[in-house]
């Protein structure tokens, strides 16, 4: 995968790109990162990139011409993820991302991410963008943040980034739900033993009791998410059951 950073501080991605899963889906040649500064595509001098907004108001907006010149730019440099790629904008207005939409973008070949700063985009920007991606309503500086949040959930779904393919179908949210409690050594810490399922080697057992986990955690925690998630008629009964339980606790 190509991912493309359209950027005023390329700067900013060295530490977090340099380091973890998303270094090592780079050395592995799985993901192969570039960024262009679209100060560069800028029409005067003195390298403007943004300006007043028409009507008055605080602040300043970015122009259309730099970022225009650069997104094209890097899509003329790139005919081979034509069909396959998709135009990011990080932006409020957006849907909040979320582990589905990690494993839809993970299908492309290329996503080009295009990050703002200032009061926010002239509203004509947005034309050059697949869709606008959001990662939570609050607000920050720019859009380099969102934009390196989306690309690490992102690489954790390609094949080959994770020392164990199996850990990716194990994270929180993969299949809708929270993830089940994890334990290692040792067995017993001070007085917190590890739950005997686990160390039964009955492997149909432990993942029954992980799924019911899972089940259990996002009841309590996030029940907002088992509206989208297939149950079974038995998982049905058994958050039935524990919401009984719990309205009587």
């Amino acid at each position: 995968m190509r991912i493309d950073m359209v950027t005023l501080f390329p700067d900013m991605f060295a530490g977090p790109f340099g380091e973890s899963i998303t270094k090592r889906a780079v050395d592995k040649g799985i993901l192969d990162i570039h960024f262009t500064n679209f100060r560069d595509y800028s029409f005067d001098k003195h390298r403007h990139v943004d300006d007043s907004p028409f009507g008055g108001g605080a602040g300043m907006v970015l122009k259309p011409e730099p970022l225009y010149r650069a997104v094209r730019d890097v899509l003329a440099k790139t005919p081979e993820h034509k069909g396959s790629r998709r135009v990011l904008i990080m932006d409020p207005s957006g849907p909040v991302f979320n582990q589905q939409k990690a494993k839809e973008l993970a299908g492309c070949s290329q996503l080009i991410f295009i990050c703002g700063h200032y009061e926010g985009f002239d509203e004509r920007i947005y034309r050059l963008a697949d869709e606008a991606i959001s990662i939570g309503d609050f607000v920050l500086t720019g859009g380099e943040l969102p934009a390196m949040v989306i690309t690490d959930a992102v690489s954790r779904m390609l094949p080959g980034v994770l020392g164990d393919e199996d850990s990716a179908p194990t994270d929180s949210f993969y299949d809708g739900l929270l993830g089940f409690p994890q334990y290692t050594r040792p067995r017993d810490f001070e007085g917190m033993e590890v739950p005997e399922v686990l160390l039964s080697g009955d492997h149909a057992k432990i993942r029954q009791w992980r799924r019911e986990q899972s089940l259990r955690k996002t009841l309590a925690k996030r029940p907002d998410l088992l509206k989208d998630v297939e149950l079974s008629e038995k998982e049905q009964q058994f958050l039935a059951e524990l919401s009984s339980q719990m309205q009587v606790e």
